[in-house]
């Protein structure tokens, strides 16, 4: 990364002048922004950064942390919980949802540090004109037309969650919702929002942290029961290299703090909706907020 900053409110005195450090992330788009706003606050606490964003799927971005081929990312509590860890069952309240998956990670070479408000969850969303055909307003209201009316659930899910113990399965399951085969497509995930804008399917499965919600004025069902885990987004810093480098706490802190849904909802449809450019949406926020400056 060769962006030209220098301290704001965060990064002070240089603490991490003198580190290399390898920032990743997955590929989609909040993860992107959320990659380079971690390598952008590195910098101006005066580090070198090596940029490893855009890496695809969850596990490879997870694992170049856990080997040290990168130093940290930002990830989700619920994530590493259910996908990495192994457990079945989430755990309700977000703090104690990410200090168990704290100290699990503390023994495959993973810190956590404090997380966001940022929950960027699963959901299933419909258009307009479907909600005011159906009515429907919670994941019990989708399994009670499942069954009521088959043919009118009709969803549009990506292949990952179609197929995640934490996605749509599990989902199915929880809520006693009856979707056959025929009626499920698997698609890329920004055709998803587009196809249930236009109707093609009734639900279609949305992060709540996605910026075309709004600018397409989509409904989200609320998830009622409960089933989806917390997504808090904390950082996931390589243990050494925390070892190494202390201060890389205290310069993220003030940073993650200020990220909840709200931020990345804005921050998000920029990319989204307006076209811009990740890495420059990320290096605005951290201007505008005052966590630094350009020299």
């Amino acid at each position: 990364m060769v962006d030209d900053v220098e301290p704001g409110s965060i990064g002070k005195g240089l603490p991490l002048k003198g580190a290399d450090l390898t920032v990743t992330s997955k590929e989609f788009t909040e993860q992107l922004i959320l990659g380079a706003i971690m390598g952008i606050a590195f910098q101006a606490a005066g580090a070198d950064v090596l940029d490893r964003t855009g890496i695809q799927g969850s596990i490879g971005a997870r694992e170049a942390v856990k080997s040290g081929d990168a130093d940290g990312m930002y990830e989700y509590t619920g994530t590493a919980w259910i996908t990495y860890q192994g457990n079945s069952e989430p755990i309700d309240d977000p703090r104690e949802q990410w200090e168990a998956v704290r100290k699990a990670d503390l023994n495959n070479g993973l810190t956590w540090l404090a997380p966001a408000s940022l929950n960027n969850t699963y959901a299933l969303a419909m258009n307009q004109a479907n909600f005011k055909k159906y009515g429907t307003k919670t994941l019990s209201d989708v399994a009670a037309l499942s069954k009521s009316d088959p043919g009118a659930v009709t969803l549009c899910v990506e292949s990952e969650f179609a197929n995640r113990a934490d996605g749509l399965p599990g989902m199915a399951k929880a809520y006693g919702m009856s979707v056959p085969a025929k009626n499920i497509t698997q698609m890329d995930t920004g055709i998803i929002y587009t196809q249930v804008k236009k109707g093609s399917c009734t639900y279609g499965e949305v992060f709540t942290t996605d910026g075309r919600i709004k600018s397409m004025n989509l409904v989200v069902m609320a998830d009622d029961k409960k089933f989806f885990p917390n997504y808090n987004a904390a950082p996931a810093i390589n243990s050494e290299t925390l070892k190494k480098w202390p201060a890389i706490a205290e310069v993220l802190d003030p940073v993650t703090k200020k990220l909840d849904n709200t931020v990345a909802q804005e921050l998000n449809a920029k990319v989204d909706v307006e076209g811009q450019d990740p890495h420059q949406v990320a290096l605005d926020w951290m201007e505008e907020e005052g966590f630094v400056k350009e020299k």
